[in-house]
């Protein structure tokens, strides 16, 4: 365990043997909180957001409102709490775009993720697949690598860091080579796929819902080590190519220096929403999981989804720009 994951959980463990009580003035009556998501309305992390966030307002007795700031592949969402009051007020529901994959990704970030920020709770993970058109002659994950392994030219599209990531590295592993199709976001590239335009490519359950319930997408492979409950019966890539332990992941996070007390107690409330049944449902239905966790285990994942990222793209190449 690194130093500065060991700073993160000793302050948490501080606070909580030192009797700090869960903050009484926190939330005030009367004061709004304001969730920043780091991508556009409709996306898998904005449905993630409005769900939780219905119950959570009620939890904690105030009204919440979800502020969409896209771009950048999550950055300029992320780069703007940095910069917020951290009073508890102004919050983020990061990801793995800008936490785990952009310090890889892009030369010059604006932020460190594991510094400038105060990790309050991981919220879900958004189980990523890879699909086919669904005429395609593939069936399943053998024919898709007797397919790129015997075609002239294969076509990979992505429309977000994930997928990005996830195609670079299953050349890697898988080794073929394939034209990487780059994507404003993932309705266009499930159009192209559709289409015939692109032979698969990586996509979070939720958007592809209807393609997949139609067959217009065919599911071959979960982009992970082990199987997702979401996805029954489809094989995960890593029965075939170990090594896929990275993590799309969601979590609430607060400007640097956001008091213990307040962490505490939206913590504490945001694991009693993920544990509800109904919550559990709803997220099933949007194909997302629901991850519960400490403060302090939310710091250690977080370092560790940093350093399997990194590991997996400079593994497969990609050069940050």
């Amino acid at each position: 365990m690194n130093t500065l994951i060991r700073r993160h959980i000793l302050a948490l463990m501080l606070a909580a043997a030192s009797g700090v009580a869960l903050a009484q003035g926190y939330p005030a009556s009367g004061k709004t909180i304001r969730v920043v998501v780091p991508f556009a309305a409709g996306s898998g992390t904005d449905v993630t957001t409005r769900i939780l966030m219905e119950d959570f307002q009620q939890s904690l007795g105030v009204p919440i409102i979800v502020d969409n700031k896209p771009g950048a592949n999550g950055s300029i969402a992320t780069e703007y709490i940095k910069n917020q009051a951290p009073d508890g007020y102004t919050l983020l529901l990061g990801t793995s775009s800008a936490f785990s994959a952009n310090p890889w990704l892009v030369k010059k970030l604006s932020f460190d993720p594991l510094k400038d920020f105060t990790p309050i709770a991981r919220t879900t993970d958004f189980p990523f697949l890879l699909v086919v058109n669904g005429a395609s002659p593939i069936k399943n994950l053998d024919d898709f690598v007797k397919f790129v392994h015997s075609s002239g030219r294969v076509s990979l599209g992505y429309g977000n860091a994930t997928g990005q990531v996830a195609n670079a590295h299953l050349m890697h592993v898988a080794k073929f080579d394939a034209v990487s199709v780059a994507y404003k976001s993932t309705p266009p590239a499930l159009v192209d796929l559709v289409g015939g335009q692109i032979d698969a490519m990586f996509v979070d359950i939720g958007p592809s819902q209807s393609l997949l319930r139609d067959g217009k997408v065919r599911p071959i492979a979960v982009m992970s080590d082990r199987r997702s409950v979401l996805a029954p019966g489809v094989p995960a890539l890593g029965e075939k190519f170990p090594g896929f332990d990275y993590v799309a992941w969601g979590g609430l996070i607060g400007p640097p220096g956001l008091p213990a007390d307040v962490v505490n107690r939206l913590n504490a409330e945001m694991v009693k929403t993920l544990n509800k049944p109904a919550i559990k449902e709803r997220f099933a239905a949007a194909g997302q999981a629901p991850f519960p966790s400490s403060a302090a285990e939310f710091v250690k994942f977080m370092a560790e989804q940093k350093a399997a990222w990194g590991a997996k793209i400079q593994a497969a190449g990609i050069q940050p720009e």
